[in-house]
């Protein structure tokens, strides 16, 4: 993901650093620190998951699980910075149920589940097998119009 963000946004960076937040400065800033050899490392690693995980989706159609770890949060907090009283040592980690599915190229979909006893949304992420997009995409169609709870608005 850095070298990703610096080679698509780090000229950008440069030329207009006051428009850039914080944390993606941070994410450009991580992807200048890597070197021709961490790259390689994390597509070897990359591919391996990969692999991995299509192996253990041979068992299974799809998996489902919370999109994020926590719950919706205040939209002047930059990002959670702990969990249960754990630290989160990056802006990413509060998200990592996206980002690990993600790395692995399975497609994936998140869909509204319901409300929190406070009245919070949370939503439920669908993964599918590799190239399954479609299936991803009926079964997400499947639950909204079972679940129908795309109809109800938060309470606030």
């Amino acid at each position: 993901r850095a070298w990703h963000m610096e080679s698509t946004l780090g000229d950008l960076l440069e030329k207009h650093p006051s428009q850039f937040k914080d944390t993606v400065v941070w994410n450009i800033e991580q992807g200048k620190s890597l070197k021709g050899a961490d790259i390689s490392r994390a597509e070897r690693l990359r591919t391996g998951l990969f692999e991995r995980f299509s192996r253990f989706m041979d068992t299974y159609e799809f998996i489902i699980c919370p999109v994020t770890q926590v719950l919706p949060f205040d939209i002047n907090l930059p990002y959670v910075k702990e969990i249960n009283g754990n630290a989160l040592s990056n802006y990413l980690e509060w998200m990592k149920s996206c980002f690990r599915i993600s790395v692995t190229g399975h497609p994936a979909l998140s869909v509204p589940a319901g409300f929190s006893a406070g009245g919070l949304p949370v939503g439920l992420q669908i993964i599918g097998r590799f190239r399954d997009d479609f299936g991803v995409l009926q079964f997400g169609h499947a639950f909204e119009q079972l679940n129908e709870v795309w109809k109800t608005r938060p309470q606030f």
